[in-house]
């Protein structure tokens, strides 16, 4: 049996307690311990999660030959300098979404680890779950696809200092962050995979400061809607995707997938749990009546692998690549190591081509644009 991959981490929040939860269930990793400029807060997230090796500086963990690979899970805006530190380490990467703060930057950063022959991963739970292979799977008993609507909408206890005119970086241009960042990238990635990349991106963000302001260094997004249209040459002509996402008001409806036999809905795009099918039965004329207009109709909920925590699923292919093992992705197809790579990185850029250009239309702006394009590139 391969010696299991020592794994460091960045970032002392929540999403790294749920990182280090789901990778105890991998057997193939070792925790080795957390990087924090805090000494102290080092040393006891390091102990409390069984670690042994507390870093205080960037140099440390990038220099230490008993770590393989590092999960980052610091502000966006600071992705990239830590992640090119690692990777000139020689340490593997796993990128907590979004991988960066622009698609520039990311692709930068991911010819450097194919330079150093490591990999680069951003760590976006919906792309590795299963249970996102099996709604791929199911489409085609939609019949033809005409609409979509992909929502997933928080209230941020954060949003209560931005109202009280406090500093948070979750609302903060020079973290990279905001709803879109945050929250709609959720919904942004998904219909990448799904669908490609939509010809025409059309936004309608709802902004919580202007430019002038000092407590988000600029504008910033607490919520946006965005229609995104695939034209005639697309892999799904004629189809129209709504994104609704928020971190200033909480979305209770499901998201959906219309096409001309049924409908799909989903009750969240992180970690579906229940995704059910209503197969359309003979349509009828509608009246002024509360009697469906859809008689012997059926409806069925797909078998989805339900976890409390589904970062279980990007470890375990994060795992697969490292090892240079076949795995199933992109979704329940088995395919080489270097297309998966390949299909990974493919999402995760065209998603921040989709993301810049929100931002771009929204006047939304972050320090690593200064070499941005305002050209919407397809590829």
């Amino acid at each position: 049996m391969p010696e299991p991959i020592r794994l460091a981490t960045i970032g002392t929040s929540m999403i790294s307690d749920d990182l280090l939860d789901a990778a105890a269930q991998v057997d193939s990793i070792k925790y080795v311990g957390t990087y924090s400029r805090n000494p102290i807060t080092a040393r006891e997230f390091t102990e409390r999660h069984g670690g042994t090796r507390p870093f205080t500086t960037l140099e440390q963990l990038a220099n230490c030959k008993d770590v393989d690979a590092v999960y980052i899970a610091s502000p966006n805006a600071l992705h990239f300098d830590q992640a090119l530190a690692c990777i000139r380490g020689d340490k593997h990467v796993l990128i907590e979404k979004p991988a960066c703060s622009n698609r520039f930057q990311t692709q930068s950063l991911y010819a450097a680890a194919e330079l150093h022959h490591v990999i680069a991963l951003e760590a976006m739970r919906p792309i590795h779950d299963p249970a996102w292979a099996k709604i791929f799977d199911s489409l085609e008993e939609l019949g033809t696809l005409r609409r979509a609507t992909f929502r997933f909408g928080k209230y941020s206890s954060r949003y209560d200092d931005v109202k009280a005119g406090r500093h948070t970086n979750i609302f903060d241009t020079k973290m990279a962050s905001g709803a879109l960042m945050d929250m709609g990238i959720y919904t942004v990635e998904p219909m990448v995979a799904l669908f490609g990349m939509p010809d025409r991106v059309v936004a309608a963000p709802t902004l919580i400061s202007n430019s002038k302001c000092e407590t988000t260094n600029g504008i910033i997004d607490g919520a946006g809607s965005v229609l995104c249209t695939y034209g005639p040459h697309s892999g799904t002509p004629g189809l129209v995707v709504e994104l609704a996402y928020s971190k200033i008001s909480t979305d209770l409806l499901p998201s959906q997938i219309e096409g001309d036999l049924g409908t799909m809905t989903i009750d969240s795009m992180a970690s579906p749990q229940h995704v059910s099918i209503m197969t359309r039965g003979k349509a009828v004329r509608g009246s002024a009546s509360t009697e469906s207009n859809r008689p012997n109709s059926t409806t069925r909920e797909l078998d989805i692998e339900c976890r409390t925590n589904n970062m279980v699923y990007e470890l375990r292919d994060f795992v697969s690549l490292i090892r240079d093992e076949k795995l199933d992705t992109l979704w329940g197809r088995e395919i080489t190591v270097r297309g998966a790579l390949q299909s990974f990185d493919c999402v995760t850029f065209n998603s921040l081509s989709v993301c810049d250009e929100i931002r771009n239309q929204a006047d939304v702006h972050f320090p690593a644009d200064f070499r941005f394009s305002s050209d919407f590139r397809v590829e």
